[in-house]
């Protein structure tokens, strides 16, 4: 009797197409047990998504952990013999701490991993392997796909040839993947870059699109001999996938973890999901540190985000027609603002929302949905793909450090985060300092890279009564004026981090939506450039 493989539900159908799909490919099942020695873990941090995670002591008094990564097990266990080639897939679930509810997450994950001798037609092997998966997927959920391919070591070449500072280049690949220009140049102009070196930066956020469309840009950035190999690595593959046609974009702003990629890195999409459905790259400094002289390429296929509802593709396709576009906006004064904002740069019509009770403002001439949701929450709505776009200050991004692009900074809601204290406050270097704030995160951070111990007390309003009382020392504020500090006898001892709002987006959504993002992007800078007189 034949198995219908219909009746199983959509995660299993996908689990079942995998494993055939790997297995026809040479790859052995990798079976991992439940618990790992939490040595194994601790030694290698660096190449774990959390440091966190879950341990307990096992009868006989050793360490374990409940493993969160298979790629270190089996990067651990492969040990090839020199100009071997070894060939895993798994299916597993880890446990790593949700972002989301504050607890620990059981994951879903089925994934390759060749490691020993992986010569670059191994590694277009691999890259086609994940092409393949993300077509199975989209065969089974009925939806669009995308995998997006990058280059750490081109990027990593880019930085070199720039003389940009180690110590800054960090910041400057965390901005190029949050494709976020204002920062990128903040990023650069601290790092000491002159103005050729950071229009050089910026040009590369124009580095991101369909494979024929970038090849020849990244041809003409290329400055050296790395540069060159990494562009030609990228154009054989686009050869090698030309079956997936507009399904392969390059995106050479796409980066990791600077301590674990080294070559090609990629993730790969599906209409709908918020959240990137399959990721992997090259990692040879991790395998290295079991087998010297060893490389490594593999992904991860994260089947739980298949279970998350999607709305339906468009029936012309994804970018061929004109999508709606979802944009989260934070009530009060600041949501009149920028409102007001998107009604002059012509993105929706002019409505006064403030007379009704209504959340949710449709224009459906310009195809843009507005909602109005509490200013903390627009960066949860976009980064779980309610709302394809976001608008939302600087201090509620840094607190809760969605996984969100960043695409413009409106300059609107202008102001800084300070430290405040009652005036002639001198500090006791003796002691934790007590730091009352709504901005816990923000706060910590700050004193961390001062190397300062604090005792963070948590408020949710009239902050500056805190010091005033005794409860604690100083305040981290936002501060626009100075007047209520004033009047409250504070006064701004530091102020370190610049506000206003900024426009975000989904990862997802920009994707498939990127047309009409770049679209309305272009419109409110235009709209931004001009005297605000001019457009009233």
């Amino acid at each position: 009797m034949q198995f219908d493989l219909s009746l199983l539900q959509p995660k299993e159908q996908v689990s079942f197409g995998l494993r055939a799909l790997y297995e026809a490919a040479g790859c052995r099942k990798y079976h991992m047990g439940q618990f790992e020695e939490y040595a194994l873990y601790q030694e290698n941090q660096a190449f774990l998504p959390s440091r966190q995670v879950i341990t307990f002591t096992d009868l006989d008094g050793r360490l374990l952990a409940l493993k969160p990564d298979v790629t270190l097990s089996i990067a651990k266990s492969a040990q090839p013999a020199p100009g071997q080639t070894r060939r895993f897939y798994y299916s597993e679930n880890v446990y790593r701490p949700s972002a989301d509810s504050h607890t620990f997450k059981e994951i879903a994950q089925m994934g390759l991993e060749f490691i020993g001798q992986v010569d670059p037609e191994q590694t277009g092997q691999a890259v086609a392997l994940a092409a393949r998966s993300m077509s199975l997927l989209a065969e089974v959920m009925g939806r669009p796909w995308r995998l997006e391919v990058g280059h750490m070591g081109w990027l990593q070449a880019m930085l070199q040839a720039l003389d940009i500072p180690a110590a800054a280049r960090g910041s400057i690949l965390a901005a190029l993947q949050a494709k976020n220009s204002h920062g990128l140049s903040a990023a650069a102009q601290a790092a000491g870059c002159g103005p050729q070196q950071i229009q050089a930066l910026q040009e590369l956020l124009e580095l991101h699109g369909p494979a024929g469309q970038v090849l020849p840009g990244l041809r003409r950035a290329c400055r050296t001999q790395a540069m060159q190999d990494a562009a030609a690595q990228l154009e054989a593959l686009a050869v090698r996938l030309a079956d997936a046609g507009p399904s392969l974009w390059l995106d050479l702003t796409l980066s990791g973890e600077m301590e674990y990629y080294n070559g090609l890195i990629f993730q790969g999409y599906l209409w709908g999901v918020a959240r990137p459905v399959l990721r992997g790259g090259r990692y040879d400094p991790l395998v290295r540190k079991f087998t010297p002289k060893a490389q490594a390429v593999g992904f991860a296929v994260y089947l739980d985000e298949l279970d998350h509802p999607a709305a339906p593709p468009p029936a012309g396709g994804c970018e061929e027609t004109a999508p709606w576009l979802n944009i989260a906006l934070p009530k009060g004064r600041l949501g009149d603002k920028v409102y007001q904002l998107l009604a002059r740069s012509g993105c929706l019509s002019p409505e006064d929302y403030n007379a009704t009770r209504k959340l949710v403002v449709e224009d459906p001439a310009a195809r843009v949905r507005c909602f109005l949701v509490k200013p903390s929450d627009v960066a949860i709505y976009v980064e779980h793909g309610a709302a394809d776009l976001g608008i939302v200050g600087k201090d509620c991004l840094e607190e809760a450090a969605p996984d969100v692009y960043e695409l413009l900074d409106t300059g609107l809601g202008r102001c800084r985060m300070c430290v405040a204290a009652p005036a002639g406050y001198q500090e006791d270097p003796g002691r934790p300092l007590r730091v009352a704030t709504k901005f816990p995160r923000i706060a910590q951070e700050h004193y961390a890279r001062l190397g300062r111990d604090i005792q963070i007390i948590r408020l949710n309003g009239s902050i500056e009564l805190a010091p005033i009382l005794g409860l604690s020392d100083v305040i981290v504020d936002i501060v626009e004026t100075g007047a209520t500090l004033r009047e409250n006898g504070l006064e701004v001892q530091e102020a370190f981090l610049p506000i206003s709002a900024r426009v975000i987006a989904n990862r997802s959504s920009y994707q498939f939506k990127g047309a009409a993002v770049r679209g309305l992007l272009a419109r409110l800078r235009e709209t931004l450039s001009r005297p605000k007189e001019e457009t009233l």
